[in-house]
């Protein structure tokens, strides 16, 4: 009998929490054989009592039909610190409980100080350019008030569909270009203004987390609205944001602006990276001179970003008429090869993952804020 075959089948046992399978979400903290005795411990998470009783069931039957000879023990416990041991692994989960999600690496959040500056259009288009990089990708649209992903990546009119789960009602994300989304957009009409005080929002995001079932995933890209509310509040009270990408456009008025947003997520009790910077609109070419360009906005604003944040400059991006045509058409400029912008999205992409993995190198996971 073998620790590493144990665990492959229980890859088919789902998680009640997160609807992904216990090994993904990092439930099985120890496999222990001795001779024909099979003792499993289960990071239950806090199930009740219900779902903790069907978890070691559907656990001991899979396992029953791998060893039927053997006899079978499921322990299940409920630390938010503890030692872990699978096969010849070992090693320290911190906080394992606190993260609903904890199959997901990276948590990018796409923050602006003020709208219309192109943040949702970025957001898509960097989630598009992880993916082409074949990375697994997962797009979160937390502008409740103004969700414009299901139009940009050509999902509008589609519903999420219902799946139970040990008796559970979870929504399954929809897909788009190899992407998984959700968004507050699926459920309402497109004319419907969205209008939530702060406890309704913070429900919406619990619900798009915890009651989501989100697949594996290196990156999740989560859109927020403008500016420094609740929903970003919530955000970083229900995930570890690895880091946050923030959108300006060169004049002084945006970046006064994202000044403060970013001021909010440096705040000691957040103390969210800032990954860099994308200065969106930095200039215009027209098709018919293509050699000139034009400073609409102004110049600089996005270094002025990269200084006051100790961070880098992820991209420019310069005014181009297919992008606004792309996002209209749910046919996003990174998938359009003939796209003259797409250079400048995949640019962005590479950068955020560099400056991803130069972070989780040197920088302790992002903590979860308590709720006071």
């Amino acid at each position: 009998m073998q620790a590493e075959k144990i665990r492959e089948i229980l890859k088919t046992v789902v998680d009640p929490a997160t609807g992904t399978d216990i090994v993904t979400a990092q439930m099985v903290v120890n496999i222990d054989i001795q001779d024909k005795l099979i003792n499993v411990t289960i990071n239950s998470k806090k199930l009740e009592g219900r779902l903790k009783g069907e978890l070691t069931l559907a656990c001991q039957d899979k396992i029953s039909t791998l060893y039927p000879d053997a006899e079978v023990n499921i322990h299940m416990i409920s630390q938010e610190t503890q030692q872990f041991s699978v096969g010849n692994g070992k090693g320290s989960l911190e906080d394992l409980s606190k993260n609903p999600l904890p199959h997901v690496r990276n948590f990018i959040a796409v923050a602006s100080g003020k709208g219309g500056v192109g943040k949702s259009t970025v957001a898509v288009n960097l989630a598009l350019g992880l993916k082409q990089m074949g990375l697994k990708v997962g797009i979160l649209d937390g502008d409740i008030y103004g969700p414009s992903i299901p139009t940009m990546l050509g999902l509008k009119g589609r519903k999420p569909q219902v799946k139970k789960i040990y008796g559970i009602d979870k929504l399954v994300p929809l897909e788009a270009h190899g992407i998984f989304a959700m968004s507050i957009g699926f459920f309402i009409e497109p004319e419907q203004a969205v209008v939530l005080r702060g406890p309704k929002l913070d429900g919406i995001m619990q619900q798009f987390v915890k009651d989501v079932v989100w697949p594996e995933l290196d990156f999740m890209v989560i859109d927020l609205p403008p500016g420094t509310g609740d929903v970003q509040l919530s955000l970083v009270q229900l995930l570890p944001v690895t880091g946050a990408v923030i959108v300006v456009t060169p004049q002084d008025v945006a970046v006064d602006d994202a000044v403060k947003a970013i001021t909010m997520l440096m705040m000691p009790n957040l103390s969210v990276p800032i990954l860099g910077i994308v200065e969106n609109m930095s200039w215009f070419t027209p098709a018919e001179l293509p050699e000139n360009k034009y400073y609409i906005f102004g110049q600089g604003g996005g270094q002025k970003l990269v200084e006051m944040s100790g961070s880098s400059m992820l991209g420019q991006v310069p005014i181009i008429q297919s992008i606004r045509e792309g996002s209209d058409s749910g046919v996003p400029a990174v998938i359009d090869e003939s796209n003259p912008s797409r250079p400048y999205y995949i640019e962005i992409a590479s950068n955020v993952n560099r400056e991803t993995n130069l972070r989780n190198e040197v920088l302790n996971p992002t903590k979860i804020v308590e709720r006071s």
